[in-house]
């Protein structure tokens, strides 16, 4: 019984991509935007960055929308950037998610839903799931909630 077990363990860690960890750099993330062009994460360099992980069909992503668009509009001016990257499979539904929360911000979308590259490769086994990224792209916190995040964001501008 006890080997069962373990074989099964194992088998289930082999499947199991670790996410990426704080002190790392990001990444690079290449995705279409809206319009279709590709957007690389790596054109923000030089700023404080939020990489969120959503989906439009995702209740506490679409809870935390407001907060992002206002931490967004309150840094932008003094180098703040959100790079959404969705994995919603339907582009439908992730262009109405975006014009209903009139959301400002740089979006992507992995079409490969949970089993995209991207985050398969940042570890996502839940959304949302955000990275903050100083301005070198070395990713500095991993879902910081609301008070924390907007604090490193101002700590990492003055920098």
């Amino acid at each position: 019984m006890k080997n069962t077990i373990a074989v099964l363990l194992l088998l289930l860690c082999m499947n199991v991509h670790a996410q990426v960890k704080v002190g790392q750099p990001a990444p690079e993330i290449s995705l279409p935007d809206t319009m279709d062009s590709t957007i690389q994460l790596s054109s923000f360099k030089g700023k404080v960055v939020l990489v969120d992980f959503w989906a439009s069909w995702c209740g506490p992503c679409r809870a935390s929308i407001p907060s992002v668009i206002r931490l967004y509009n309150k840094y932008k001016p003094q180098g703040f950037e959100v790079f959404g990257v969705s994995i919603d499979e339907k582009k439908s539904a992730w262009l109405k998610a975006i014009k209903t929360f009139n959301i400002n911000y740089t979006q992507v979308d992995d079409k490969g839903g949970w089993y995209g590259k991207v985050p398969e490769r940042y570890g996502v086994i839940q959304i949302p799931t955000t990275f903050l990224l100083d301005k070198k792209g070395k990713i500095v916190a991993i879902d910081l909630e609301a008070d924390k995040l907007e604090k490193k964001i101002i700590e990492l501008l003055q920098q």
